[in-house]
């Protein structure tokens, strides 16, 4: 039972020491109903400020801007809030 249970452990750390090691992939634009992130540089590209502003609106929020880390593969976070009291109404969602 020894041998087999040995035999068990060699041959899993062999696959694990032979398989490679991957990061995950993550897309420019990536969010939910709390918030998101998106890359620094899709946010050169384009309109940062639109995106998380039809993002958040999509969920009925408004959208609050976090920190921007300023370099090639860093990124621009944000909140998606409640809409704050007083306001009349939902936010608006553009459609293009």
């Amino acid at each position: 039972m020894r041998r087999i249970g040995a035999a068990c452990l060699v041959a899993t750390s062999v696959m694990l020491a032979v398989a490679p090691a991957r990061a995950d992939w993550v897309p420019p634009f990536r969010g939910n109903d709390t918030g998101g992130i998106i890359a620094y540089s899709m946010a050169t590209q384009s309109d940062a400020r639109q995106l998380a502003v039809d993002h958040c609106a999509f969920y009925g929020k408004v959208v609050k801007f976090l920190a921007v880390q300023a370099y090639d593969g860093g990124y621009l976070s944000f909140a998606c809030r409640w809409v704050p009291y007083g306001a009349n109404e939902r936010p608006l969602r553009a459609a293009y």
